[in-house]
């Protein structure tokens, strides 16, 4: 066998913008030919992929998935939006959506995951995507819900297809209820919760350093607005209170009818009215491309650029 050098390594990454181990990997698949090892990275799609991960992805598609009592979502990103409408790329989405359903919410099991009718991973699936359609892409996240007894239902906003959108909502309810009530009670809250936009369930699943941070926010503001200090702190957790209306799920006044009750209230209602216990075990929510830095882009610089070069 050739033996492989360090030189050369550096200069077929240095060609093909692949990682190093892949590198070394398409060099002894090809005795230390340069340009034969070049071919072997196109073919496998590592060329052109990692020339392209730099790129920021904030655009593409949340996918959505139930059985039974049981349900997933997943992010699968991409660098524009009109990937979301390739069909390749949400074929792909709604298959690793399906895959998350048995292996779970962990990113590196689910992209290690076998990729149906193919002899490679989820992962190596994805690489071969980026290849062909041209954009960087990357299987973001993924977050399943079940409950022993009850039901786990969907919601999606902005559809693509049926389980395919920019904002994917699990809402998992616990209880001995009529399935049919359940549901219709699980797909309101969804619905409140694409709109309402909560930041946790209750109170207590709030980070605690964000709830001290408006805590002095609201002293400070207090303070500089020349109010005795003995009314401070009453003021300060008066607009607490507020926060967490805002801010905290259970707290939030419902959207979906004009009763002015709380998440928390209506779900207690529904319990009384079916005559039976109804646990609100959780939600999950991904908004497409939520917390991803996006790049403004100069079109006309860009161009401009192209015609220099």
């Amino acid at each position: 066998m050739t033996a492989i050098t360090a030189s050369a390594v550096k200069e077929l990454r240095e060609k093909s913008g692949a990682g190093m181990m892949d590198c070394k990997k398409a060099l002894n698949e090809n005795n230390g030919n340069i340009e034969e090892s070049m071919d072997w990275l196109r073919t496998k799609g590592l060329a052109s992929a990692a020339k392209k991960s730099g790129r920021a992805a904030a655009e593409g598609l949340v996918g959505i998935s139930t059985s039974g009592t049981t349900g997933v979502i997943v992010e699968v990103n991409a660098e524009t939006d009109f990937v979301s409408r390739n069909d390749k790329f949400q074929n792909y989405v709604q298959t690793v959506t399906d895959l998350a359903l048995e292996h779970g919410d962990n990113i590196n099991s689910l992209e290690s995951a076998p990729y149906p009718g193919a002899d490679h991973t989820a992962k190596e699936e994805l690489t071969k995507l980026i290849s062909t359609i041209g954009e960087h892409m990357n299987l973001r996240r993924v977050k399943r819900l079940s409950v022993t007894k009850g039901v786990v239902t969907n919601y999606l906003h902005n559809a693509t297809t049926a389980t395919l959108g920019q904002i994917g909502v699990l809402v998992a309810l616990e209880s001995d209820a009529d399935q049919g009530e359940l549901t219709m009670l699980a797909k309101q809250i969804a619905m409140h919760i694409a709109a309402a936009n909560p930041r946790s369930h209750t109170k207590e699943d709030l980070d605690p350093e964000l709830v001290d941070r408006e805590r002095a926010i609201y002293k400070e503001q207090v303070i500089e607005s020349g109010k005795p200090a003995e009314f401070a702190d009453k003021i300060v957790e008066g607009r607490l209170r507020k926060f967490y209306q805002e801010s905290v799920l259970c707290e939030q006044v419902y959207m979906i009818d004009d009763s002015k009750r709380t998440v928390a209230q209506v779900v207690a209602d529904k319990a009384t009215e079916l005559g039976t216990e109804i646990n609100f075990t959780g939600y999950a929510q991904f908004r497409l491309g939520e917390g991803i830095q996006k790049k403004e882009e100069d079109f006309a610089a860009e161009v401009a650029a192209q015609l220099a070069n």
